[in-house]
């Protein structure tokens, strides 16, 4: 028979073989006791999580001859029957390949045919996320409403490029990054059942190299085995895997705290002249320091460290560096990453960063000596009893007087009011006219139109009051509003302008708050009792009854007699 891969041949066949999942595993064990079983299931996650194994043993489950039970039986017919994919009624469809509408619409047509071998169709659709826009909404309606024999197991690693309308129709399980601990544990299994030697060490590196896959670690494991001759070593894991040893990156740090140029650069050229990846090298390196770090801030999370192995070398390392050091380097070393992506020639950057490591200055604080501590502890106490001394000659009750004169002594901040130019009033009074004020009211309401309407809205409630041959008064309701209006020049040239073109003259504008206006009036009125009937008669104020006489019957029906 062919040779099978570990990880097909180590595939999950139980719930309970799924690792580190259990958030997942848990949900479907408890429905499928409860017979809560849905018509459409969504799993996403990384690659080699265990999402379309999982898919299989819920097939398995659902159809198992012993049902209900939280895990399949692997003995009957239907159980075996799914495992080796002899039962049609199990359909795993692979979206990467099979992306067009045609073909999804050949799936759908057989959808409403009874299942013929179990009681249940099962259509597993892998990589969901690559069909096309007409085959998801050919896919839309049954899987909204399939028939009831019908079960869907959707899988995907990119579940943002599915449309909401699938996902909403969907019971989603999140399948997450597996753990270090938890693929060595069950490597661990593999290679005791199958009577490999393997050193623990090298366990552990394929573990993090394969960034939290099963299926990734297991063929990592796989060619370390065929690479290895009796036992797995941690030398055949690094060759695999493409990884600088701890050692090799213990000797280089060795060189940056002793800032020894020389044996940087050496170690460098010795990485490259056995085939490592640049990239790859700077990347363990960065996280080297990133472990480093954790382990200083929080040597108990060993699970936390993706790269290194709390060894001897390493640990007295880490008690050597500083924080501050290890912020510098990793910087650094990030940077020169970034510039790396960009260029043909990254080992010039990565020698750069290597002497610029080699000769980087600590940002150490200085630490007192005794002697100065001394020195320091007694100046202090100088201090201290020279502040005594000021409190008991009454400086802090001075201090305490002239606090409240400081208050006092603040300026006020009053609140600007707008003032009006009394003077330029009184003299478009002297000469106001009523003619002259019904000329301005005639054309108020198309100089209004005119503006623009944020113009015009500061006209909203403001009305002329009294008018010369060239000038007018305008009454604002609201002073905040008479202020805005009269420092716009804006404004005003457009009014100006406005009325030039209604009267053909170009008259000035003055504005007054209607709370000022009635005093400003009736001092005009008091220091003006000769003067002619009709500019009285212009600047008296309509009384309220009149003003709504003329808008019932019209002003030109409404004679006013004194």
């Amino acid at each position: 028979m062919a040779y099978q891969a570990l990880y097909r041949v180590w595939r999950p066949q139980t719930f309970i073989d799924v690792v580190g999942q259990e958030h997942v595993t848990k949900t479907l064990q408890n429905a499928l006791l409860q017979q809560k079983i849905s018509h459409a299931y969504l799993f996403s996650g990384p690659r080699g999580t265990g999402k379309t194994s999982a898919a299989k043993i819920l097939a398995k489950a659902i159809n198992c001859e012993r049902s209900p039970v939280s895990e399949p039986c692997n003995e009957c017919a239907a159980c075996l029957g799914i495992t080796n994919g002899t039962i049609s009624d199990v359909l795993e469809f692979d979206a990467a390949s099979n992306s067009r509408v045609e073909e999804m619409r050949d799936v759908l047509d057989k959808v409403k045919f009874a299942p013929t071998s179990v009681q249940y169709k099962v259509y597993i659709i892998d990589e969901v996320h690559m069909l096309s826009i007409s085959a998801f909404n050919a896919l839309l309606k049954t899987l909204e409403e399939p028939p009831k024999h019908v079960i869907f197991i959707l899988a995907t690693t990119e579940p943002h490029k599915i449309p909401l309308t699938i996902i909403s129709r969907c019971q989603r399980f999140d399948f997450r990054r597996i753990t270090a601990g938890a693929i060595v544990k069950r490597m661990k299994l593999i290679i005791d059942e199958s009577g490999i030697n393997c050193d623990e060490r090298a366990l552990q590196l394929i573990a993090r190299a394969a960034d939290g896959g099963m299926r990734d670690a297991l063929s990592l494991l796989d060619q370390a085995i065929s690479y290895s001759e009796d036992q797995v070593s941690i030398e055949d894991a690094l060759t695999v895997t493409g990884s600088v040893s701890q050692g090799f990156l213990n000797k280089l740090a060795l060189a940056f705290r002793e800032k020894d140029v020389a044996s940087g650069l050496e170690a460098l050229d010795e990485l490259l002249f056995h085939g490592k990846d640049p990239m790859r090298f700077i990347e363990d390196l960065i996280l080297f320091y990133r472990d480093m770090l954790l382990y200083k801030t929080a040597p108990n999370l060993e699970e936390s460290l993706e790269r290194v192995m709390l060894d001897e070398d390493f640990r007295v390392m880490a008690e050597t560096i500083s924080m501050d050091q290890i912020y510098q380097l990793i910087d650094l070393l990030n940077k020169t990453q970034q510039e790396m992506r960009w260029t043909n020639h990254p080992r010039i950057f990565l020698e750069v960063a290597i002497v610029k490591l080699c000769q980087m200055e600590a940002k150490q604080t200085v630490q007192a000596q005794p002697a100065q501590m001394e020195e320091l502890i007694t100046r202090i106490g100088q201090l201290e009893s020279e502040l005594q001394h000021l409190k008991a000659n009454g400086v802090a009750a001075v201090m305490q007087e002239t606090a409240p004169q400081a208050q006092k002594s603040a300026p006020r901040t009053s609140k600007k009011t707008f003032q009006p130019a009394v003077g330029r009033i009184n003299e478009v009074l002297k000469q106001a006219t009523k003619s002259d004020l019904n000329a301005i009211k005639t054309n108020w309401g198309e100089l209004r139109a005119s503006l623009l309407k944020s113009q015009a809205a500061l006209l909203n409630d403001a009305e002329p009051i009294a008018a010369s041959s060239t000038a007018f008064i305008i009454k604002f309701k609201h002073e905040m509003i008479c202020q805005m209006a009269m420092s716009r020049t804006d404004f005003l040239d457009a009014v100006v302008a406005a009325l030039h073109k209604l009267t053909g003259i170009r008259f000035t504008i003055l504005g007054v708050p209607e709370d000022q206006w009635l005093p400003i009036r009736e001092s005009f009125l008091n220091s003006h009792d000769g003067a002619e009937g009709e500019t009285s008669e212009a600047t008296k104020e309509e009384e309220p009854h009149i003003a709504e006489a003329k808008k019932l019957f019209g002003a030109e029906f409404v004679e006013i007699i004194d």
